[in-house]
């Protein structure tokens, strides 16, 4: 059975998240339909991309996931459907895609434009159910993705930047995003620190210019209430409190200057 993922800034207090998930029943009943958040921040598009390049890897090939965080919708933005390693996502074109785009280039992208599938008169302010559950609901149902519309080159992408900039003696990496525990992840790659660390032995992490110490491998390495930086699930470094919210200690991801040291560069 053909499974579609539903990632949106929705919330669940409206009746939205409802209304998707009915028009993906009466077109494709037999479709699994997996809610992966409808909590992205509203209008949060880095947020989005986020989620959605973090949870391909866990899904099968053939899986169709719905993005929906649209602050331009019904504006002359396109919708877009593309395929990523034998999965499907269908997303406004305004940067969902950039984080996905970046670790694993597309077989095909297409502009949704074919209005076949879409529900009659669709709303200018609601594209997720209008456009994109119905499109979803489709493929579910084995219309081939070159239907949907013309193919493309072009796609809107983040200016945020994807790897931490490896130096000399620094990797120097941003926040890409802060969890609810309020943990900031950052673009510093499990891969980029092992080979950094294999230059310079003893590397620690600096957090605006302050000492956080070396990497550690669980919270409890260190005592409650004390920063740590370690290597999060997602395989990025990560800024945390044991047991407290690293975004209240070092501030909002935009003033956050994460860097891993060799121990021996001058401060």
């Amino acid at each position: 059975m053909p499974v579609i993922t539903l990632t949106t800034d929705y919330g669940t207090r409206d009746y939205y998240v409802g209304a998707l998930k009915g028009v993906i029943a009466g077109i494709a009943p037999s479709a699994i339909v997996v809610d992966v958040t409808h909590e992205i921040q509203p209008y949060d598009v880095l947020h989005g991309a986020f989620v959605l390049w973090r949870i391909w890897p866990c899904y099968p090939p053939g899986t169709i996931h719905v993005v929906v965080v649209d602050p331009g919708v019904g504006s002359s933005r396109r919708i877009l459907l593309g395929l990523y390693g034998g999965q499907y996502v269908i997303a406004p074109d305004n940067g969902l895609m950039t984080l996905l785009h970046r670790d694993s280039p597309p077989d095909a992208v297409y502009v949704v434009e074919n209005r076949k599938y879409f529900l009659p008169n669709p709303s200018s302010t609601f594209h997720g159910r209008d456009v994109m559950a119905p499109v979803a609901a489709h493929l579910a149902n084995g219309v081939a993705p070159t239907d949907m519309g013309g193919s493309t080159d072009r796609l809107e992408i983040l200016s945020i930047a994807h790897q931490a900039t490896a130096g000399d003696a620094v990797l120097a990496g941003a926040v890409l995003h802060v969890d609810r525990f309020g943990t900031l992840i950052t673009n510093i790659s499990g891969d980029q620190i092992r080979h950094f660390a294999r230059l310079h032995p003893g590397c620690e992490v600096w957090v605006n210019g302050a000492p956080v110490g070396p990497i550690r491998e669980t919270f409890s390495d260190v005592g409650v209430g004390e920063p740590l930086a370690l290597l999060g699930a997602a395989g990025l470094l990560e800024i945390a409190i044991n047991r407290g919210r690293g975004v209240d200690r070092f501030g909002p991801p935009q003033t956050v200057c994460v860097e891993v040291r060799d121990a021996g560069t001058d401060r």
